[in-house]
């Protein structure tokens, strides 16, 4: 009898039911014993497979009370294999039991490629689809097997899509070129080709293997997202506004939501647990999630975050989670780009990435594992209110650390729960303050050393400084007992201790949205999302300081000093009156004459000729290919300054540069302690550091504001400059400097700004453009293509297509029917 009659059209009660079910039972029984498990996956209605029983009684009682969860002929998740369904199937005959685990392999298949092996993909798809998604498959199938033009024999109509989507997608063809492209393709290939001719037929083709992604309304004043139990409402609970743009707010609004015209503002999410099962299918990658257990060196240096103190306390925390080497950490990172490329607009669209700690430290930061988890709709940024837009991510984030997911390993060629985390987040200081709650403006802007912040306001200036970097050295040290060269007082404080950053926001109750700000003096803007994650409070550190930003505002500041750039110097007549009024320095004092007020010359100050002097060092430095941007071009010799410096091009001119250029300028003091300074840029970048060190470095650089803050004047040490000051703690606690910095983030966000293609509508383009991409660089879709070519056998057919499956989770259901 086939199996779909008496597991849905015969009464449970019925003999024959009772005989399927004790072989349904003895098959599970022997998968789970074959896998080593202690638990098994319960089918019935209720549990879908997402519970698990270690008693085989308590499935058979579900299974007789509720039946089987719909659509699950195929025993999947109890080893049946899609693929076909004798793999691994289990024949019952009496009290004889048999494991068929054979593969119908391909004769001509001479692939050598270890990933090529199809015996080795998914076995846990789900099953349930409707008769659209049937159709489709089939139509995927007919496209893949159907030849370019009658006679071609080495380009099917899919194969031939996909290498020129390639194309379009590396190279940002605009859909218009695409189009034309491929109407002269069409002319040029012999009469009948099957390819298609504009670049609307071409995505139609290839949807069927699209990202899966989710669409989500949002309140144009960012308090809540229309999602879960607020999917059907119309408005704003919270502030009222229209879920819609209408041109009228007396417009009637119909219950179908999607009869009700665009929406006010929308967010994109692309669920990160279908993705993370792709990664595991792949062998090669399922391998090198591995890494960070298996192949890294441990000899007590920091060459990777799984080095890191924080790693080992989590591991420690949560036995459970650190026993399996497969679970994932991540790091998590988001800012404001703007899609048009222009910096005269103020469109802002925050995206939201995340990066895999569990890889080599020469491919997490890569583009290919950077995966965008949210895109969050423009014009106006989401600030402090961006929680509402991480809802979706942090939900997934429960699960995947409370109960996880089942994953199949390519690798080790088994079933496992796979669990994850968020290690730390990664963004420059606004964000800082928008991802932790926390104020990084005003009196007590850091977010470290809190409310013991030192800090002085220049009336002057009209600005607050943050110096007093004395209290961070010894006690006893001789610097401590100087007033002049200071702030005009002596240092008897200490550096504070740890604090417990839950006890500060744990009784915060702030509404979010634009239109909803309560009055709150506190320096805790809001109770960040994060902590919903259960693991968030045992972190030592949760967001990381940024270094590409503190090194490029520490880099600006120093160079508008020494050149006195208009717009950017720290040195006037405001600054040495602040001088004045704190009582040090006295002899920097502004000199008023008659006709015009002087300013005496600082140790700091460098005449015309020694400008000159530096800038034609910078100019005339000759670097190899690659190494940096070429530096004669943002040296202004006419005006002595330097323009348009990138991020990179500070780091390079901080690290390397400055203090070459700086040699025989500068008084011996002032030049020894701005190379201290750009050597400690220098060491804090490295591959591999000694914990050991990190003391002595710490130490050093201390030292090194100490006497910044004796020659330079107040304005120079802005918060910037402060943080350099917790640097070697977040180094301590959370690894090296190269994985927790923004450049890689950077790069990222400016492909995804060179996807947009329609100006109006950025987002939209942004993610049609993210999820084109995912198909056709995906590895495994490609070893599809592969394997299509010169090869017609149903079953090689249903195989490579079930490889894309694994590739593409939208495109999972329609492959289990077809395999079936």
């Amino acid at each position: 009898m086939d199996r779909s009659n008496w597991m849905y059209h015969i009464a449970r009660t019925s003999s024959v039911y009772t005989v399927g079910l004790q072989n349904f039972l003895t098959a599970a029984e022997v998968n789970r014993v074959n896998k080593g498990s202690g638990m098994i996956c319960c089918p019935c209605v209720l549990c879908k497979n997402y519970k698990r029983f270690d008693d085989i009684k308590e499935i058979e009682f579900h299974l007789m009370k509720y039946g089987f969860m719909p659509r699950y002929t195929c025993w999947s998740m109890h080893g049946e294999s899609l693929i076909n369904r004798s793999t691994c199937s289990v024949n019952v005959d009496n009290d004889n039991i048999q494991i068929n685990d054979s593969y119908e392999a391909d004769d001509n298949d001479q692939s050598t490629n270890p990933n090529d092996n199809l015996n080795e993909l998914l076995h846990d798809l789900e099953t349930n689809i409707n008769e659209d998604e049937q159709r489709k498959l089939h139509d995927l199938f007919d496209d893949a097997e159907k030849p370019l033009y009658p006679g071609c024999e080495k380009f099917s109509k899919l194969n031939a899509v996909l290498k020129l989507f390639n194309l379009k997608s590396n190279y940002g063809w605009s859909d218009k070129s695409f189009t034309d492209l491929l109407v002269v393709l069409h002319d040029m290939l012999p009469d009948g080709n099957e390819l298609p001719i504009s670049t609307y037929q071409a995505k139609k083709l290839m949807c069927p293997m699209g990202l899966e992604v989710e669409r989500i309304h949002a309140c144009p004043n960012d308090c809540m997202l229309y999602r879960k139990e607020f999917e059907r409402e119309h408005k704003c609970f919270i502030c009222g506004a229209s879920r819609y743009k209408r041109k009228k707010e007396t417009d009637e609004v119909d219950d179908d939501v999607t009869k009700n015209g665009p929406p006010a503002k929308m967010l994109w999410y692309f669920p990160i647990i279908p993705r993370l099962k792709r990664l595991f299918s792949n062998e090669n990658e399922a391998k090198l999630l591995r890494w960070h257990k298996d192949g890294r060196i441990n000899d007590g240096k920091l060459r990777h975050v799984a080095d890191s103190p924080q790693w080992r306390n989590i591991d420690h925390k949560y036995p459970e989670f650190g026993d399996e080497i497969r679970n994932i950490r991540f790091g998590l990172s988001s800012d404001g780009i703007n899609p048009f490329g222009n910096m005269s607009s103020r469109h802002s669209t925050w995206p939201v990435l995340l990066c895999n700690y569990n890889l080599p430290p020469w491919l997490c930061m890569k583009r290919k594992y950077i995966m965008m988890t949210l895109l969050i709709q423009g014009p106006k940024q989401p600030g402090n209110d961006i929680d509402v837009y991480l809802a979706p991510l942090i939900d997934d984030l429960k699960t995947l650390w409370a109960s996880g997911v089942d994953v199949y390993d390519a690798y080790k060629k088994e079933n496992f729960i796979l669990r994850a985390m968020i290690f730390c987040t990664i963004s420059d200081f606004p964000a800082y303050g928008n991802l932790s709650g926390y104020s990084t403006k005003g009196k007590k802007a850091c977010p470290v050393c809190e409310d013991e912040t030192h800090s002085i306001w220049l009336k002057n200036c009209k600005k607050t400084v943050y110096m007093g970097h004395r209290r961070f050295l010894p006690a006893g040290h001789s610097y401590r007992k100087k007033k002049d060269e200071f702030d005009g007082n002596t240092e008897h404080r200490t550096m504070r201790k740890r604090f417990d950053a839950f006890s500060r926001v744990e009784n915060l109750n702030i509404v979010l949205g634009k239109r909803t700000r309560a009055k709150n003096e506190s320096i805790w803007k809001k109770r960040s999302i994060m902590w919903d994650l259960p693991y968030w409070k045992h972190l030592d550190v949760r967001h990381c300081l940024d270094v590409m930003h503190i090194e490029k505002n520490v880099c600006d500041s120093l160079l508008g000093l020494l050149l006195n750039i208009p717009g950017k110097t720290k040195d006037g007549i405001n600054v040495r009156k602040d001088m004045v009024d704190m009582g040090i320095r006295k002899e920097l004092g502004p000199v008023e004459t008659v006709n015009r007020i002087y300013l005496p010359p600082a140790c700091y100050t460098l005449s015309k000729e020694e400008k000159i002097k530096f800038c034609k060092c910078l100019h005339d430095i000759k670097v190899p290919s690659n190494y940096s941007a070429n530096i004669k071009r943002l040296v202004s010799m006419q005006d002595c300054k330097l323009l348009g410096m990138k991020s990179h091009d500070c780091h390079v001119l901080m690290t390397h540069m400055i203090p070459i250029a700086v040699r025989g300028i500068l008084p011996e003091k002032i030049r020894h302690t701005i190379t201290k300074l750009c050597l400690f840029f220098n060491m804090i970048h490295s591959k591999v550091i000694d914990p050991e060190s990190l003391d002595t470095w710490q130490k050093e650089v201390i030292i090194t504001l100490c006497e910044l803050e004796m020659y330079f004047p107040p304005s120079f040490f802005d918060v910037m400059v402060h943080l350099i000051t917790h640097i070697i703690g977040e180094i301590k606690a959370c690894g090296p400097v190269f994985l927790r910095y923004m450049y890689p983030f950077e790069r990222y966000m400016g492909f995804l700004k060179g996807y947009v293609r329609n100006r109006n509508k950025p987002e939209g383009s942004i993610v049609e453009g993210y999820a084109s991409e995912e198909i056709v660089t995906s590895s495994v879709a490609f070893r599809l293509l592969r394997r299509l070519l010169g090869q017609r056998k149903p079953a090689l057919k249903r195989a490579a297509v079930r490889i894309s499956a694994a590739a593409t989770p939208a495109v999972n259901s329609w492959t289990a029917a077809a395999l079936k």
